[in-house]
């Protein structure tokens, strides 16, 4: 038996039941492919989420008009917030207004983004022309409600005339605005006058100004009225009114240059 042993095949010694290890070297190759590779991959959403995961734009839709109101509302008060004190230097942002937007003072009312802007190219022209120095100052930006915003100014000026001193007044700017969140309103009121203590006649400045009975915003209305004296300030609303009432520009915007 000694001599046949080395004679027979090394495979043949190998149990049956026990593979032999060069069939599993193609395997190994192959590795890569084996179902618990494939699990570091991200599967793809099961169809039904995915048809969840839309549901929520169908909301965004809804909401998009007060995003649009928040977004245009802030818009609003930070160019307010700029253009005011500028007014008498500068043209405003307009595309903070609707085209239909209304201006009311206590004895006016103006509709049209047309009127409106040519509002303060008159504030612009005749300020310059009656006053040396003149400016406006924002003393409180706040809202009373969603949908208004409110700034109270203040208006200074020295006029050209030498034998008025320099004087002042108060207001509230009162702006309204729509579901978009553009301005349709501007209302000005509660106006407090300082006028010039040097300013001759005296009695001619209590007559042009009438008051309400005093209160913390107390409000004053003008007398337009031809026959009372006049000052650089009424002549000054005068002015501004007059170029809205020929609802157009006759002096030529070149003129603006003037100081």
């Amino acid at each position: 038996m000694a001599y046949i042993l080395p004679n027979v095949s090394p495979t043949l010694l190998q149990p049956k039941d026990k593979p032999s290890s060069a069939i599993f070297v193609p395997l190994s190759s192959t590795s890569t492919y084996t179902p618990s590779s494939q699990t570091k991959l991200e599967p793809p959403p099961p169809r039904g989420l995915a048809q969840v995961n839309r549901t929520p734009g169908a909301q965004d839709k809804q909401q998009d008009p007060r995003n649009e109101f928040y977004v245009n509302l802030g818009l609003a008060v930070r160019t307010l917030r700029e253009d005011l004190p500028l007014i008498f230097t500068k043209d405003l942002n307009y595309d903070i207004y609707r085209d239909d937007v209304t201006f009311i003072d206590p004895l006016n009312t103006f509709s049209g983004i047309e009127k409106y802007k040519m509002i303060f190219w008159a504030l612009r022209f005749h300020g310059r022309i009656l006053f040396r120095e003149i400016s406006l100052e924002v003393l409180r930006i706040w809202q009373p409600s969603e949908n208004m915003i409110l700034i109270r100014w203040n208006l200074r000026g020295i006029p050209r005339v030498p034998w008025e001193a320099k004087g002042e007044f108060q207001g509230t700017s009162r702006y309204k605005l729509d579901r978009n969140g553009k301005i349709y309103e501007h209302k000005v009121d509660n106006l407090a006058f300082n006028l010039p203590q040097t300013l001759q006649p005296a009695a001619s400045v209590l007559d042009l100004v009438a008051a309400c009975p005093a209160s913390p915003n107390p409000t004053f209305l003008w007398d337009a009225s031809p026959t009372l004296s006049s000052c650089s300030w009424v002549d000054f609303y005068r002015a501004v009114k007059e170029t809205l009432d020929r609802g157009e520009l006759i002096i030529p915007q070149d003129c603006l240059a003037c100081s």
